[in-house]
């Protein structure tokens, strides 16, 4: 997983509310769809259509947005049912932070976990940052997630350990093994204190 620290890029506004991750990724995709090509198919119910070309009024088909990197959303985005595809829909189409008032809480835990930033704003804050996205000539952001920043005085919260497997670029199994030397002399001090418990 790619470490997450500074990203500048330009934010695209997705105002709906309640954007479920059966439109993020349609269901159908997700069995047979390689986890490397799941970003062709992010929002294709909503980015196509039904002759399979691009909807020019989505506005990630359009400039700047196309190029997003960070999308500003509506209320309980990723919402619905649990699938990870969707946060990899996302990440593969090159997003690496949603910033939204509210998430679907398994979505939101599945986006730390597949190196995307997840951010809660309140609505008002989340309205201002969608009125910028919304003009090209102020659509690009910068999220410094050491500082906890947004565009340079915003600030954002996020759990300790999330923080630090963004920073680090971990998920995680990759936290756990991070810890095997611990693990290993806690287990060589516990095997000499009661040796029974282990096999011979």
């Amino acid at each position: 997983m790619d470490k997450f620290t500074t990203l500048r890029a330009v934010a695209a506004p997705l105002p709906q509310a309640n954007v479920d991750t059966d439109t993020i990724i349609r269901v159908e995709r997700c069995a047979r769809t390689p986890k490397a090509e799941m970003g062709r198919y992010a929002f294709e119910m909503i980015r196509f259509l039904p002759d399979g070309a691009e909807d020019p009024g989505f506005v990630l088909n359009r400039e700047p947005w196309r190029a997003a990197r960070i999308l500003v959303c509506g209320a309980n985005f990723g919402c619905g049912s649990s699938r990870e595809m969707a946060v990899w829909a996302l990440a593969g189409m090159g997003v690496r932070c949603v910033i939204a008032p509210s998430f679907g809480e398994i979505f939101f835990g599945n986006c730390f976990q597949n190196g995307v930033l997840a951010i809660r704003l309140p609505d008002g804050t989340v309205a201002e940052l969608m009125a910028r996205a919304s003009d090209p000539a102020s659509a690009t952001f910068t999220v410094e997630l050491e500082r906890q920043v947004l565009n340079g005085g915003l600030r954002f919260e996020v759990e300790p350990l999330r923080k630090k497997m963004l920073l680090e670029g971990l998920d995680e199994i990759s936290l756990t093994l991070a810890l095997e030397p611990k693990i290993a002399a806690f287990q060589a001090a516990d095997r000499l204190r009661r040796p029974w418990i282990y096999p011979t």
